[in-house]
C-alpha cells in the first residue's frame, strides 16, 4: 500500500472483519458482530478519504462517510444497513435496551447481512489500485 494511513486503516478493518467471521453464527453476539462490522466500514472510507484527499474526518457514521467517497466508488450500498450499523455503532456495547434495532436484538440474519456489508466493502476499498 502507497500510503502508511491508509494501510493502518486497512489493517485495523481486517481485524474487525475476521473478528465477525468467527462471531457471526453465535446468536448471543449479535450486537458484537454490529458493532465490529460498523467499525469495518468506517475504516475502510476513512483507509479510502486517506488515499483520496489525505484528509480523515473525525466522524464515526457510515452514512455521512460513504456520502464522501459513493461518488468515486461507483458502488451501490444498502443504506439501510449503514443506517443499522450507525444506529448500533456506540450502543451495542451496553447492557440494557441499548445496541437494539427497533424490532430488539439484532438476529443471526442481521449479523450475516452487517458481514456481509463489511467484507463487500472492505473488498471493494482494498482492491482499489490507489490502496495497492
Amino acid at each position: 500500500m502507497k500510503n502508511e494511513l491508509a494501510a493502518a486503516w486497512i489493517t485495523s478493518a481486517l481485524a474487525d472483519l475476521k473478528s465477525i467471521e468467527h462471531l457471526k453464527n453465535d446468536e448471543f453476539l449479535t450486537h458484537i458482530v454490529a458493532f465490529h462490522a460498523q467499525q469495518c466500514v468506517e475504516k475502510c472510507f476513512k483507509a479510502f478519504l486517506e488515499i483520496s484527499t489525505g484528509d480523515v474526518p473525525r466522524i464515526h457514521s457510515t452514512l455521512k462517510l460513504f456520502a464522501m467517497v459513493k461518488d468515486e466508488l461507483k458502488c451501490e450500498l444498502d443504506t439501510d444497513l449503514l443506517t443499522d450499523l450507525d444506529a448500533l455503532y456506540i450502543d451495542a456495547r451496553y447492557p440494557g435496551d441499548l445496541g437494539l434495532l427497533p424490532d430488539g436484538k439484532p438476529t443471526l440474519e442481521n449479523a450475516h447481512e452487517f458481514y456481509d456489508i463489511a467484507r463487500k466493502i472492505f473488498n471493494l476499498i482494498n482492491s482499489r489500485d490507489t490502496l495497492l
